[in-house]
């Protein structure tokens, strides 16, 4: 079985190649660290599912877009999230979407720049970022999470921080993704 894939996902994900080889000091205070790529749903699915997400979580996405990433972590497993992005675009959309499922009392979202908020009470991040962009957060990711906090980053790496798990897959389009989980233990990396 062949899958085509539309010259715009294409190029979205030729863009988000060149744009992960960028060093971590191009990445702006105030500007975005990456391109709004969608997480396909079912890629946001094994996210969650790796993370092993459940109502006790607080789920955060640094760079929630359309906030589908907490607003599937609410309605599928009851979990509260907070979504941030800079776009107050994306933040419009996401606080629809979420009034649209239903979870508007269990999710929020924040016009804020992912390297200015406060994750400490977050017990989940996710990220799908650029490795730049997520080595300039691990220093405050790892500094602000509890111990046993799970981070999960669709696509990229965070440098030499080894993953406690790793996922490779297909997605329902036949693109190979890969997952990443590491898991907060008190120690600070910069």
């Amino acid at each position: 079985m062949t899958h085509r894939r539309t010259p715009s996902i294409l190029l979205a994900f030729a863009l988000m190649a060149a744009l992960s080889a960028m060093p971590a000091a191009q990445v702006e205070p105030g500007k975005s660290l990456a391109p709004y790529v969608p997480t396909p749903q079912d890629v946001v699915d094994r996210m969650l599912k790796l993370a092993e997400v459940g109502p006790n979580d607080v789920v955060y996405d640094l760079g929630c877009g359309d906030g589908r990433i907490v607003i599937t972590a609410a309605k599928q497993y009851g979990a509260r999230g907070v979504g941030v992005d800079l776009d107050p675009e994306r933040i419009r959309e996401s606080e629809a979407n979420a009034k649209k499922a239903g979870v508007q009392d269990r999710v929020t979202f924040k016009l804020q720049d992912a390297t200015t908020v406060d994750v400490s009470d977050a017990t989940v991040v996710t990220l799908y970022l650029l490795s730049a962009s997520n080595l300039k957060l691990r220093p405050m990711l790892t500094k602000q999470l509890e111990p046993g906090a799970r981070i999960v980053s669709h696509a990229f790496s965070m440098g030499d921080w080894e993953p406690a798990k790793t996922d490779s897959f297909q997605d329902a389009q036949g693109m190979q993704r890969t997952l990443y989980l590491w898991k907060a233990d008190g120690k600070v990396r910069p």
